[in-house]
């Protein structure tokens, strides 16, 4: 009986050209409306995937949260987090900033003591809403990026190997305003702490990047580190380095300023600098003193290094000329001089320059609080008693690098 009704009912809407046309659209309107559905369903998920893949932030806990709600994400299981990645991450922050402190036992700084950087996470925060912006106007989306096939993780073509209170922070911020440079924001120590996770672990912590850019990282502690040239050699021979460097004198001083702001029952600054004060003789078993002498450091770097491939920047000149020296390492590099003067601005309060607005914010931007801090009063016999120390390695590295700095 409901079968012929309904026959009956098709045959009256085929039997009139006009019900017959309303019952063709009806049945195209309903197809439109299921295909429709089906496509929002599918490109929902999209954007989460490529966000995500770009900005590695798919850990195994939240993969099983999308697993509960039944929206697994695609990405996150072809390729997974691996632990060590996981722990690189979750230690964001460890830096080669934090000096040790030398106890009775030791005259050296706590030598097992994990450094970390002295950033804020205000600082972090505020670096990281920085790089997104400048970045988002400088290159293209990464949907854009992920669909068409371009950007990439590599291998650093560029370090800025050292030296640590020497300037480095601020020349790879002042460098990140250049369009055609992407740095990883935190320090990898890959080379002095992390070299037995591989390659591919440190490739995975470096940004994407597109044809013509530079990758970049800074690690101020592979310039003291034995081992650092042979692994940088080893990766690659063409691999370019940058070292800031500072009057060795006030680089200790600040070395030791950044240990009492954190440790202020530390020894005075006199007791740690002499093995014995009667007879003034330095202690250079002190990382704050032993950093400075560049010369001996130097030398390591030059058994698997040219020095064409080494620039040395000023500290000193990165403060009173800072678009002069980024226009020697934009050279270094190979890039155009897109950093002029016109990006700087004399901070008074800080006394050093900031930015006058990073690539795509109308705001300045300047170093975390915890840069340019008020140096401690020191004896100014100490200060010349250092000033002697280090005067012969100074000659001996500017006949290096051919080049005289003015420290003395």
């Amino acid at each position: 009986m409901e079968y012929s009704l309904f026959c009956q009912s098709l045959y009256a809407c085929s039997s009139s050209p006009v019900k017959k046309k309303l019952f063709l659209l009806g049945i195209m309107f309903l197809l439109w409306v299921y295909m429709l559905y089906s496509c929002v369903g599918y490109c929902s998920g999209m954007p989460s995937l490529v966000v995500d893949s770009y900005r590695g932030k798919d850990t195994e806990s939240s993969v099983g949260k999308r697993t509960e709600n039944s929206r697994v994400d695609l990405m996150s299981r072809l390729m997974p987090v691996k632990p060590q990645q996981q722990a690189w991450v979750d230690d964001v922050e460890a830096d080669y900033d934090e000096p040790s402190v030398r106890t009775a036992v030791s005259r050296d700084l706590l030598h097992n003591e994990i450094e970390t950087d002295e950033r804020t996470s205000d600082d972090w925060d505020g670096e990281m809403r920085g790089e997104h912006q400048q970045r988002s106007a400088a290159e293209p989306s990464a949907m854009s990026s992920f669909s068409n096939g371009s950007g990439s993780k590599k291998l650093p073509q560029a370090i800025i190997i050292g030296v640590k209170k020497g300037g480095t922070r601020a020349l790879l911020e002042f460098l990140r305003v250049h369009p055609d440079i992407r740095a990883v924001g935190a320090e990898p120590h890959f080379f002095d702490r992390n070299y037995n996770n591989g390659l591919e672990w440190y490739r995975e912590l470096m940004p994407k990047t597109l044809e013509g850019q530079i990758t970049m990282e800074k690690t101020p502690s592979y310039f003291v580190t034995r081992e650092a040239p042979a692994r940088i050699s080893a990766m690659s021979r063409d691999t370019k380095l940058i070292v800031v460097v500072r009057d060795p004198v006030t680089r200790a001083i600040s070395d030791y300023t950044q240990t009492l702001s954190k440790k202020p029952d530390i020894p005075s600054f006199e007791s740690l600098t002499f093995k014995n004060r009667t007879t003034g003789l330095i202690d250079t078993s002190w990382s704050a003193i032993q950093i400075g002498i560049y010369a001996k450091h130097l030398d390591n770097w030059l058994q698997y290094f040219p020095m064409g491939q080494i620039l040395f920047v000023s500290g000193e000149r990165l403060i009173s000329d800072p678009a002069g020296e980024l226009g020697r390492v934009q050279d270094f590099l190979g890039l155009k001089r897109i950093i002029t003067d016109k990006h700087f601005y004399f901070n008074q309060t800080k006394g050093f320059p900031c930015l006058k607005k990073a690539e795509g914010s109308s705001k300045p931007h300047c170093l975390g609080k915890t840069k340019g801090r008020t140096h401690p009063n020191i004896n100014p016999e100490v200060v010349q008693r250092l000033r002697d120390f280090y005067r012969p390695f100074n000659m001996k590295f500017y006949q290096m690098t051919g080049h005289n700095f003015g420290w003395d």
